[in-house]
């Protein structure tokens, strides 16, 4: 079907072109005016033209890559935010053809209303410019798995303007693409070392040693073994303050893998908060009354 399309749209452009080369009797017969079919021809030219380009881009870079048909990446995404941005210039210019406008004399003549547009527009502007590099850069790629200020999730699109992310929650987050491009970014899918990382804090009397809580943690997690890389397992302390510690219980896994890692971290929680119960104060048996004697 794709191909059919692609076979119709070269179709289409290869008779605009001969159209252009030599002039035939036809289009005089067309009730509408010379201007007009000059216009809407190079529209439909540019449009075809940008269109099987792209296409034939993008092509040649999923055969290279190996990257079917239905599966997009950031460059396959990036060559289409250009079509619709060339897409949008030309529909402003066969716009002003249409209507008779010399764009080239407009804007000279409206440059103080133009140089306005452009500063209230220029945040929009940085936003496609710094969706368009990030499109193109290794840094980030649909389904990584990263780190973007606070914000952490999976990829799934990279829009003109936006990032869209999947939190842990499975909550849909969409970041401007200047705060993605200007922020500090941790990418867990680039790294060779998949470390995930638990933090929690625990009040000081409700823990006897670091060594009994790591040993907990472990035995809660041992069904994982076989994802976990041996001898990875970390609690380590991050901060000691005045009546709590902050603990983070680190481990490595084979891979990635984000419904795994959640799973991971539920358990590990839930054991912290049953360990917390368990050595609690108040959980202690209270003492027996002693009988008294006569």
């Amino acid at each position: 079907m794709k191909l059919l399309y692609f076979l119709l749209k070269s179709l289409v452009l290869s008779a605009i072109i001969f159209s252009k080369i030599k002039d035939h009797s036809w289009l005089t017969s067309i009730n509408a005016s010379r201007q007009v079919l000059e216009v809407l021809s190079n529209f439909f030219f540019f449009i075809l033209a940008t269109d099987l380009s792209i296409s034939l881009l993008s092509w040649m870079y999923r055969r290279r890559k190996h990257i079917p048909p239905s599966r997009m990446d950031n460059v396959t995404v990036g060559l289409q935010n250009i079509y619709y941005l060339l897409f949008a210039g030309a529909l402003i210019f066969t716009f002003l053809g249409l209507l008779g406008i010399d764009y080239r004399t407009l804007f000279t003549s409206l440059s103080i209303v133009a140089a306005a547009i452009a500063i209230i527009s220029k945040d929009y502007i940085s936003e496609i410019i710094s969706g368009i590099i990030i499109s193109f850069s290794n840094d980030l790629s649909i389904d990584d798995y990263v780190k973007i200020g606070n914000q952490k999730g999976k990829i799934v699109d990279l829009k003109l303007t936006k990032l869209a992310m999947l939190n842990e929650d499975d909550d849909m987050i969409f970041i401007p693409n200047n705060s993605v491009f200007s922020n500090e970014i941790i990418n867990y899918t680039k790294v060779e070392i998949k470390k995930v990382s638990v933090e929690f804090e625990v009040n000081l009397s409700f823990l006897n040693t670091v060594e009994e809580l790591e040993a907990e943690l472990i035995e809660c997690i041992k069904d994982y073994d076989n994802r976990i890389l041996k001898g990875s397992y970390n609690l380590k302390i991050v901060e000691i303050k005045k009546d709590s510690i902050s603990l983070k219980f680190q481990y490595i896994l084979h891979r990635i893998n984000r419904e795994l890692e959640r799973e991971i971290r539920k358990k590990t929680v839930r054991r912290v908060v049953n360990f917390i119960k368990k050595n609690s104060p108040t959980m202690a048996k209270p003492p027996q009354n002693e009988e008294s004697t006569d």
